[in-house]
Formats: C-alpha cells, sequence, structure tokens
C-alpha cells in the first residue's frame, strides 16, 4: 500500500521548488535497479520481501528474460521531510529514472540525464569504480 494519496501527489506537483528529478545511473550490475526497488519500496509500492528482487523498474519482456534494464523508466516518489525549522514534515516529490547500465544502451543513459536535476551514482563495493562507471559519470558531468 503506498505511502501516499493520488491527492497529495497533485498538490505538490503545483509546488515545483518541491520536485527533483533524479537518474540513477552507474556500471551494469552495480546495483542501479536494486537501488531503485528500495526507494520504491520505502514509498510503499512494492513490499520489502519484494525489494531488490522484484526489478519493477525493468517492465519489458526483454528485460525480465536478460535480467538488465535496457529502457530507461520513471517512477514518481512522495516524500516528506522536517527541515527542523518549525513547519513541520514538508512534502516532496522525487521522479526517480532507473537507466541502463550496459554501454549499449548508453543513448538511454543520456536521455535520462538530459531531463533530470541530477544523478545518482552507484559504486559497487566490491569491483568498485568500472569503466562504464567513469563513462556515465562523464554523461552526466557533460549533461
Amino acid at each position: 500500500m503506498p505511502n501516499f494519496t493520488v491527492d497529495q501527489i497533485r498538490t505538490i506537483m503545483d509546488k515545483t521548488d518541491s520536485i527533483r528529478s533524479m537518474s540513477v545511473i552507474a556500471h551494469v550490475d552495480h546495483g542501479k535497479s536494486t537501488l531503485t526497488d528500495s526507494l520504491i519500496c520505502k514509498a510503499g509500492i512494492i513490499s520489502s520481501k519484494a525489494a531488490g528482487d522484484a526489478r519493477y523498474t525493468d517492465t519489458r519482456a526483454d528485460e525480465a528474460e536478460r535480467g538488465v534494464t535496457i529502457k530507461s523508466t520513471g517512477v514518481s516518489l512522495y516524500f516528506e521531510y522536517d527541515d527542523d525549522d518549525g513547519k513541520g514534515a514538508q512534502p516532496h516529490l522525487i521522479n526517480l529514472i532507473d537507466s541502463p547500465g550496459h554501454v549499449d544502451f548508453s543513448s538511454e543513459v543520456t536521455a535520462a540525464l538530459r531531463i533530470t536535476d541530477g544523478a545518482m551514482v552507484v559504486v559497487d563495493c566490491i569491483e568498485g569504480c568500472a569503466v562504464q562507471t567513469e563513462t556515465v559519470l562523464r554523461q552526466a558531468l557533460a549533461e
């Protein structure tokens, strides 16, 4: 059960200063979709049991078959944050785009970066910064 209502989303859409669009970028198989699933779980859209395995943003049959993201997919997440300024928790809308990590789909990463405010770079703690990590980071800085 989502932690937000359609009315809450509609209300926040009028407050553009409370809306952020972010891309999730990294090397292939470094955890972009897993991170995205975890954030979607926190918003209450999927269960905590499904987070990490659901691959919620991999909606195409070929993505499920290959186990890799091919097309960038977006999801909107409602989030309340308290700045400790006496106003209480204020609503925010985060438009999150899960982008592919494979080099063959780098145009999808470029497109996602062009329409977002920023990017979250995921780095695998075992493999470290890989070739495609550097490539997508350069793309992010260029856009």
